[in-house]
């Protein structure tokens, strides 16, 4: 009988050999379920950073606008007193 396997022995192996290729199955899919869960995450924090980094750019963007504003007033402003210090200094040497 060594040679030749009873029919329940070649089933007990079968059956063992389906077991362990199930377990194999269920590690890779736990494995597959963890690697989603990380990219899962990784995907919320990328987004997170992304809508922070979103409100930031805008922040600072209205804040350029308003520094170029107040850059462009400032400059006609100096315009304005370099123009009346020059009529000042013309009328003083002319006169």
């Amino acid at each position: 009988m060594n040679v030749d396997s009873s029919p329940v022995e070649r089933a007990q192996r079968r059956f063992v050999g389906a077991l362990d290729a199930l377990e194999a199955a269920v590690r890779r899919r736990q494995a597959t379920d963890r690697s989603v869960g990380a990219l899962e995450s990784e995907i919320r924090t990328l987004s997170d950073d992304r809508s922070r980094l979103a409100q930031e750019l805008d922040s600072a963007q209205a804040r350029s606008a308003e520094l170029e504003s107040l850059s462009k007033s400032v400059s006609q402003r100096l315009d304005s007193a370099i123009s009346s210090i020059r009529g000042l200094l013309d009328s003083e040497q002319g006169g």
